[in-house]
């Protein structure tokens, strides 16, 4: 089994503080940015940052639908990771001041399949998870 890496990244035209708090609300900021792919998006727990639990369904392909129960960590201000149990799979969002604006990085990796299976989920996935981010980003975007 191999490591996967998606990745994306995205400049918004407003204060770290304010970002940083609209990334870290999963429970009002986050149904709002979130995409078409994700459904039956519901807070269990929390809602804010660290210690916050979260389940969805995140459907990347027609084909494949993960079923995600993600825990919130900050291991320090400005990185949430979200860490999914029902998988390999953990996704940080990074919110950096670059200036008066801010720089939004979410990286999630996960433990590949193996053989075939695995070589084209890691030539295909990480460009499929990206174009889902871009999306969540721009939303995020629009929304400050």
């Amino acid at each position: 089994m191999a490591k996967v890496t998606a990745v994306a990244e995205r400049t918004i035209e407003a204060p770290v503080e304010k970002v940083r708090a609209l990334v870290a609300d999963y429970a009002d900021t986050r149904p709002r940015i979130l995409t078409e792919q994700y459904r039956d998006y519901q807070v269990v727990e929390g809602g804010t940052g660290a210690g916050t639990k979260a389940r969805w369904k995140l459907q990347a392909t027609s084909k494949r639908v993960r079923d995600v129960a993600a825990t919130v960590t900050e291991p320090e201000p400005g990185t949430l990771v979200e860490t999914d149990a029902n998988s390999s799979m953990v996704t940080t969002w990074t919110v950096r001041a670059v200036g008066d604006r801010s720089l939004v990085r979410i990286e999630t990796t996960w433990q590949g399949a193996s053989g075939i299976g695995g070589f084209f989920e890691k030539t295909f996935a990480p460009g499929g998870l990206k174009r889902i981010y871009d999306g969540v980003l721009a939303k995020l975007d629009e929304l400050v």
